[in-house]
């Protein structure tokens, strides 16, 4: 069973920087798609960031956080971060982490989810 387990939410002031971290156990992080999603009350979750699996991999950014948040993979700790810097009001969102393979057999797990909060 894979357990996502996310860190460093908490609230900062507009413009400023926050970086959260995914420790993934029971699966590892370099042989699957994993991502960075938020979800704020009343919408459905959308998708922040994504790695591709393999090495290297590709990432893939939502419009709204391009050229501010940076995903991260380390194989060596199994671990996903997002460094998100410029921070916005309209950032504040619960962000969960998502691992899946789109292979067979398909799967994905996500993590409990970490509240992030920008205050304007």
């Amino acid at each position: 069973q894979v357990q996502l387990v996310e860190s460093g939410g908490g609230l900062v002031q507009a413009g400023g920087s926050l970086r959260l971290s995914c420790a993934a156990s029971g699966g590892i992080v370099g042989i699957h798609d994993v991502g960075w999603y938020r979800q704020v009350p009343g919408k459905q979750r959308e998708l922040v960031a994504d790695i591709t699996r393999g090495r290297g991999g590709r990432r893939n950014y939502a419009d709204s956080v391009k050229g501010r948040f940076t995903i991260s993979r380390d194989n060596a700790k199994n671990t996903v971060d997002l460094q998100m810097n410029s921070l916005k009001a309209e950032d504040t969102a619960v962000y969960y982490c998502n691992l899946k393979n789109i292979g067979y057999p398909s799967y994905e797990f996500w993590g409990q989810g970490t509240q992030v909060t920008v205050s304007s």
